[in-house]
């Protein structure tokens, strides 16, 4: 060690350095029903529904779905859309719009598929937090903890996302804190528990340029900021309290997954354009499971359907209990609508049951009228 170490004090030796943030892998009990925790940080298994609370859908069941009118589009209709389309456009003027002439509406069936799976999982992870002296602890004392899908939970609104987080019962424990050791304090690894620290203005010999430091005042040595000269600072983890209420937290999350399909029939219309819209849902299928769709005129829809429920079960049914799903045709109304201006053919399209419109040209682009 040298002077200018011994010059900065000594450190109590019964304080001890940080130790790690988390607590060590085999620090905490086994908690029956939670054994997939192997301790450490991150460590947040998710346990996978018993087979109790698996659905097992019926072999070679399927649903029949009724037929459908495709909606027709008014010249008015249309020409409205159009002119709500451009005013939305400053550099487009009204006046084509005003005065053109249609020579076509042609109505195009649009059907979009959709399931919906409603999905409940859960995970358990390892909290603590200070423990004061006398609070009450729900240990194994009172019982043995629930496994994690026998923890009752109030179900939400169908449908709707929710994430609930829940302490399991009689998981608590009491634990000396892994960071101090159970000393309330650590030694401040700024000035490694001495309290003081040597001046970086005069390197510790108490002179600047042949003049006494003016930030030392000639000591060589500075009170450490960090632990405002104490060596030690109060523990970051326990707050102080020595000990740490060690609990299984469970975290449980409804979720609505939604796969949607539309075949991509027309190539002069970007699909994107069918996210922003609604349809007509006229046929709407919903139950604990449903089954793939046949006798639809539309035979991709067919397809997709059962593809899109394979998929669903085989995604979910291992890690989340499924607790219903809802599958459903809409009926996206789209007309191509041709019409003439200033003896020049041109088109566009009205689309969603809010009549939006698809324009890729539309005439005197640039001027304003």
């Amino acid at each position: 060690m040298s002077d200018h170490d011994e010059d900065l004090g000594a450190f109590d030796p019964n304080i001890p350095e940080e130790g790690p943030a988390a607590p060590p892998p085999g620090w905490l009990d086994v908690i029956h029903g939670y054994q997939g925790h192997k301790g450490g940080e991150d460590d947040n298994p998710l346990y996978p529904p018993p087979p109790a609370y698996t659905p097992q859908p019926e072999l070679n069941k399927n649903t029949l779905v009724p037929d459908v009118r495709v909606p027709m589009v008014s010249e008015d209709v249309a020409r409205d859309a159009l002119l709500k389309f451009v005013e939305s456009k400053w550099r487009y003027s009204s006046k084509p719009a005003r005065n053109l002439v249609f020579k076509e509406l042609k109505p195009i069936t649009v059907y979009r598929y959709r399931l919906e799976s409603y999905t409940e999982t859960r995970t358990s992870a390892w909290q603590f937090e200070p423990y004061n002296a006398g609070q009450v602890v729900d240990g194994p004392q009172y019982g043995a903890s629930p496994p994690p899908w026998d923890v009752p939970m109030t179900l939400p609104q169908i449908y709707s996302d929710r994430v609930e987080k829940l302490r399991v019962p009689h998981s608590s424990l009491v634990k000396l804190c892994h960071k101090c050791n159970g000393c309330g304090r650590t030694r401040c690894g700024t000035c490694h528990g001495r309290g003081r620290k040597r001046c970086t203005f005069c390197h510790g010999n108490g002179r600047s340029r042949n003049k006494r430091c003016t930030s030392c005042h000639g000591r060589g040595r500075k009170r450490c900021t960090f632990c405002q000269g104490h060596g030690y600072r109060t523990c970051t983890v326990c707050h102080g309290s020595q000990n740490l209420l060690h609990f299984i937290l469970l975290t449980v999350t409804w979720k609505n997954d939604i796969s949607d399909f539309i075949p991509d029939r027309q190539p002069d219309f970007p699909d994107k354009k069918f996210e922003m819209v609604t349809g007509d849902p006229f046929f709407v299928d919903e139950s604990l499971l449903v089954y793939p769709i046949q006798g639809f005129p539309d035979q991709e829809i067919c397809d997709v359907s059962t593809k899109l429920i394979n998929e669903h079960l085989h995604r979910f049914r291992s890690t989340s209990r499924i607790l219903q799903q809802r599958q459903t045709i809409e009926l996206v109304p789209l007309t191509l609508a041709r019409y003439a201006y200033s003896g020049k053919d041109h088109s566009f399209y009205v689309y969603g049951v809010e009549n939006k419109v698809f324009a890729s040209k539309y005439p005197s682009a640039c001027s304003i009228l």
